[in-house]
């Protein structure tokens, strides 16, 4: 089943739970879904990474504003952000551990022979396609550095 066939079966869930969190989440994976295929220049059908970056920007985005909402102590507003965030967070891949990516981030390191700093864009483009809605790539990319330096 495709994401989008997903989204839809979920939405109609939420409808008839009368969710609206669960629903103004999944409207805005569902509004993200329709104007990815409708650009400009775009496939009808959307690949399961592009499907994946807008789960996980839709995700990010969600996070982003409830840290921002928490940094002004409006927690009010930060707490249907994370709740958003989990819902649309459920059609991602499972998250890999810092020990798992430090894993995939060393074996890349060897296979490439990247030495110091000025390869870690060599390094950050492999790992970060070979982890693609499995890690964030601020978490890859520290872990990257800590190796690299």
């Amino acid at each position: 089943m495709s994401l989008q066939q997903e989204v839809m079966v979920k939405l109609k869930e939420a409808m008839k739970a009368k969710d609206q969190t669960a629903l103004t989440a999944l409207r805005a994976v569902k509004s993200a879904i329709l104007l990815a295929q409708t650009e400009e220049g775009a496939n009808e059908d959307l690949t399961e990474e592009q499907e994946l970056k807008i789960l996980q920007k839709q995700v990010k985005q969600r996070r982003d504003s409830a840290a921002i909402y928490i940094q002004q102590g409006r927690e009010d507003l930060a707490a249907p952000e994370l709740a958003e965030a989990e819902i649309i967070a459920q059609f991602l891949p499972e998250a890999l551990t810092d020990e798992e990516i430090e894993k995939v981030v060393v074996a890349t390191i060897e296979q490439i022979g990247a030495q110091g700093m000025k390869d870690m864009g060599k390094v950050m483009g492999m790992v970060s396609k070979e982890l693609a809605g499995q890690a964030d790539g601020k978490t890859i990319s520290n872990i990257v550095k800590q190796k690299l330096s």
